[in-house]
């Protein structure tokens, strides 16, 4: 083939992932508030959006997250409303960026590796960092993992460069973002002092000294035996959820096709004679430079660790990406493949590809999963259904309350006369003398999660004299995770009676 063909051939394939990129990342963007603030975004929204800095400080110390994420969103909130608009549009410009980095990281490291094709490392890191599941799923999420993406992207960029400046600022701030950028950087201290790097690992040591402080305040409530009490320990489900979260649906088939394709590759799509590699006096191991060693480092501490205090979250292993996605790019840009093999891995990616525009976008497109949730949670459905009651209950009524501000803010409903009240709020009218002919009982979730707080405050209200049923609202399809229970009054029980 001319120099002339391929470089048209290398212009058109580089135009093209351009454009898928671009399509993945502005279908993200159309979808910003295509589905409702689900319980963790509500807790975002209830933790950042506070009147004064103090107040959201003096909140975060009963809190299982250290403070930038939500300080940064504080501040973006004073820029822009407070809505679920901006607080997901926060993110997915993150998530650009991080993906932007993690792309010129692998370019940067296939520059260093004689027989990598930077061209092809930068389109397959592209690929990755702005298609696949992982980062897609929270690139319009109002939680801190793009943000810690972007900065673990951007500590490995400076760590590879040896600019221990802008490697100490990335570490303090990866490590006020997540614990887990704490625990990725303490890794990454060890390894650097086992290989000797001590400038490196005193630099990481040193810029995990404000999150260490910050959790040492807030010992506490982390170290309390209901801190995290949601995380099971390690087991093959953490394996599947995982890769799952990187490869889409069905991740074990899927892997087993790729793990076909790397044989056929391997017997009948390489060459004969492959490049040599520099020595490694002169270029370091691709692993050490991409930060993916100490980055499985941490994945292995954190595993054994979790059977005894569980850590180990899948999402959480997003920290992995700013490593893997590189490291992934750079060995399959040196791979001297043969016409036959290029065939086939162009095939495989394309596949792949393929199955990410569904995958990646199951819990955010409401076309594709049929009823707008995301994470099992319709809070914004049953907010809208009973604005207009006086009384609502729930135990989970400040996430409500959330709920209502937000769809208030989005200028989907009126604002409320009456707040949701919980089970306390509802001991209180049912004491009273005057009880009302109707009340409504709520939570959001799968009807297994959410049986046992709508039966304590149904049983509540049975006791009084009212008489509960379940309640459609907007069509038991559109809404399976939105639980209502309507409660009329048939024979009020007085107090003296009870």
């Amino acid at each position: 083939m001319s120099a002339e063909a391929g470089g048209w051939r290398g212009r058109w394939g580089g135009a093209v992932v351009v454009l898928v990129c671009s399509a993945f990342a502005l279908r993200a963007l159309l979808l910003l508030d295509a589905t409702g603030l689900w319980s963790d975004e509500l807790y975002t929204v209830g933790k950042s959006f506070q009147p004064s800095y103090a107040a959201l400080l003096a909140m975060l110390r009963l809190d299982t997250h250290p403070p930038l994420y939500y300080s940064l969103v504080w501040l973006w909130g004073q820029l822009l409303p407070a809505s679920a608009v901006t607080l997901r549009l926060f993110s997915w410009i993150v998530y650009l960026a991080g993906g932007l980095l993690i792309t010129a990281q692998a370019g940067a490291l296939a520059s260093r590796w004689s027989s990598a094709r930077p061209r092809l490392a930068v389109a397959a890191a592209a690929l990755m960092a702005f298609c696949s599941p992982y980062p897609v799923r929270f690139a319009i999420e109002g939680k801190g993992y793009a943000l810690l993406v972007l900065l673990v992207a951007l500590a490995w960029w400076w760590r590879q460069r040896q600019q221990w400046l802008g490697y100490s600022a990335s570490v303090v701030l990866a490590a006020l973002t997540h614990y887990y950028g704490l625990f990725l950087f303490a890794a990454a201290a060890v390894w650097d002092c086992w290989r000797r790097r001590r400038r490196a690992s005193l630099i990481a040591a040193v810029g995990l000294i404000p999150a260490l402080i910050w959790m040492a305040q807030a010992s506490a409530y982390l170290m309390r035996s209901g801190t995290g009490a949601w995380i099971g320990r390690p087991d093959f489900a953490l394996l599947e959820d995982t890769l799952a979260r990187a490869l889409g649906l069905w991740p074990l088939p899927k892997l087993g096709l790729l793990l076909l394709v790397a044989v056929v590759v391997a017997r009948a799509g390489l060459q004969a004679s492959q490049p040599d590699c520099k020595s490694s006096a002169e270029f370091p191991a691709l692993a050490e430079l991409s930060g993916l060693t100490p980055s499985l480092l941490m994945v292995g501490g954190v595993v054994v660790i979790s059977f005894w205090k569980p850590l180990a979250f899948s999402r959480y292993f997003v920290v992995l990406l700013p490593a893997l996605i590189p490291w992934l790019a750079v060995r399959l840009s040196a791979l001297p493949l043969t016409q036959h093999g290029r065939g086939v891995v162009t095939l495989a990616a394309a596949a792949l590809v393929i199955t990410w525009w569904w995958h990646s976008f199951r819990e955010l497109d409401p076309a594709v999963n049929g009823h707008g949730a995301r994470e099992a949670d319709q809070f914004q459905l049953v907010s809208r259904a009973l604005a207009a009651e006086p009384h609502r209950f729930s135990r989970r009524e400040r996430l409500f309350n959330l709920s209502d501000r937000m769809e208030v803010a989005a200028g989907r409903m009126t604002e409320p006369l009456y707040p949701w009240g919980g089970a306390s709020a509802l001991d209180q009218l049912l004491a009273s003398s005057a009880l009302p002919v109707q009340l409504w009982l709520a939570d959001s979730g799968d009807v297994e999660g959410t049986r046992p707080r709508l039966k304590a405050l149904r049983r509540r209200a049975e006791a009084a004299g009212y008489r509960c049923q379940k309640a459609e609202i907007a069509g038991s399809e559109a809404a399976p995770y939105a639980q209502v229970q309507q409660c009329q009054l048939e024979a009020p029980l007085h107090s003296e009676h009870r």
